[in-house]
């Protein structure tokens, strides 16, 4: 099969096509035969060599999500069948023509969507629904702000925190991102680059306050973010982009009960990202498409990862890049 490896570690440029054999499946796994695979920003870490793989994962093939047939599945494997359209998260080796998968971590296709669609869903639904539902045991009616309101992350969260009968707040880097937030639901979108999106925001809401918040920032937001919590607010980390520092006022934390916490998705185990594969298929994936929808900014050819991954880099893309192949 042709796949796409990091040669070494560095940027964009060290990502060539080469041809591999098709993954080995064991008895609990299913073989995919790949139309399209999710580019997202662990996939950078990983080139620059910031992100190992776990255990069993492919080492220099990234791709944490893809979407395709069943070409095959292991003797334990009772629910699906050769053909059958299907998503999944994967732990690496998406950027292929053929992957391997749990088969706790494959979904079906969202009624109304494409195959192309659905390789945009895994990772980031997963990662909304772990950190916002799981991690911060959002409630109906609470207020939810979300960092990078326009990234893939974003987009999902913003659809799936609206149709859980709650309210979105986001930041994002320039009007249009704001005004896209703004049509998935948002209630209100900040532009960061305009304006201190912690004073913004208290005019806003005045004492409503921030009930969750989704940060994939860091460094200097930390604090911000902190003022901005009701009482037993939830702080959730996803990523550190800026910086993996920040400052704190631990008697806020204290008086104001607060919970700064977070997580990673790719080294949990396959009966915990099972957990929250159920849990999107049986309350996520009958909202598609009337009350959420795959928010594509462009896919790149398989051969054109490198030029997929600058784009990302460059934070002018709306929602989420594939390849297709």
């Amino acid at each position: 099969m042709k796949a796409v490896v990091i040669t070494q570690p560095g940027g964009p440029e060290v990502l060539k096509i080469t041809v591999r054999d098709i993954p080995e499946i064991g008895q609990d796994e299913i073989l995919i035969k790949v139309r399209a695979a999710g580019i997202n920003r662990p996939d950078i870490a990983q080139r620059q060599g910031n992100y190992p793989a776990p255990e069993g994962a492919s080492k220099d093939i990234p791709g944490l999500e893809v979407s395709g047939w069943v070409a095959g599945f292991g003797e334990n494997v009772k629910t699906w069948e050769i053909g059958d359209e299907i998503c999944a998260l994967i732990s690496g080796g998406g950027y292929a023509e053929y992957a391997s998968a749990p088969q706790e971590q494959c979904l079906t296709i969202p009624e109304g969507l494409s195959l192309e669609e659905a390789a945009s869903l895994p990772e980031t639904f997963f990662t909304v629904w772990n950190n916002v539902f799981e991690i911060g045991k959002f409630k109906k009616d609470e207020t939810v702000l979300i960092h990078g309101g326009s990234s893939g992350i974003g987009v999902a969260a913003i659809q799936m925190i609206t149709a859980m009968n709650g309210q979105a707040v986001v930041t994002a880097g320039s009007a249009e991102k704001c005004e896209t937030c703004l049509e998935l639901g948002a209630s209100l979108a900040i532009n960061y680059k305009e304006q201190d999106f912690e004073i913004a925001i208290k005019e806003a809401l005045g004492t409503k306050g921030i009930d969750i918040i989704l940060d994939m920032v860091g460094g200097e937001y930390t604090l911000k973010n902190l003022r901005l919590l009701n009482r037993k607010g939830r702080l959730v980390m996803i990523n550190a982009m800026k910086n993996k520092i920040g400052e704190v006022d631990l008697l806020r934390i204290m008086t104001r009960e607060l919970v700064l916490t977070g997580s990673t998705l790719r080294p949990q185990s396959k009966e915990y990202k099972g957990h929250i594969a159920t849990q999107l298929m049986a309350r996520i994936w009958p909202l598609f498409p009337d009350k959420i929808k795959p928010v594509i900014h462009t896919a790149f050819p398989l051969e054109e990862a490198s030029e997929a991954h600058k784009l990302l880099e460059s934070s002018k893309h709306i929602g989420k890049i594939l390849l297709l192949v």
